[in-house]
């Protein structure tokens, strides 16, 4: 099975697909909310904010191997520079430590209200990026 990006494609082709990807998994987390299954929630919280961040990074072509750098570069490049407000690089921040405790931490207790939260905060999040990916599509004309 071929992956997208070995697809021959535009940015805004790839951008797109990340979107839609972010929102799958936001889909998911809700049903696994729902389920009362919430670090599965929060991993799919975390995970729809990571696919739209990585939906940025395709506009400009950016590629990363780590998380870690996917965030970071979005942070400095994109919320330091007020494209996008601080507090949403404080809740991507907390997601991601979030995820990481429910994934990795044997004996972490996840909350239906943390979890609320984040898929709250993912929902919010992917509004945001799109919005703001479709603006840059339609100025630049991918």
């Amino acid at each position: 099975m071929e992956r997208p990006e070995e697809n021959i494609g535009t940015q805004k082709d790839l951008c797109l697909y990340r979107i839609q990807t972010a929102k799958e998994n936001l889909k998911s987390a809700r049903i696994l909310l729902a389920s009362e299954e919430y670090k599965g929630a929060n991993n799919r919280a975390y995970y729809a904010i990571f696919h739209a961040i990585n939906a940025v990074h395709a506009l400009d072509e950016n590629t990363f191997k780590r998380h870690k750098d996917v965030i970071g570069y979005f942070n400095k490049n994109y919320v330091k520079t007020d494209i996008f407000p601080r507090e949403i690089g404080r809740k991507v921040g907390e997601a991601e430590e979030i995820r990481h405790a429910s994934d990795y931490d044997d004996f972490y207790i996840a909350s239906r209200d943390e979890s609320e939260r984040q898929v709250m905060v993912a929902d919010e999040f992917i509004q945001m990026i799109e919005r703001y990916c479709v603006e840059r599509i339609e100025a630049a004309d991918y």
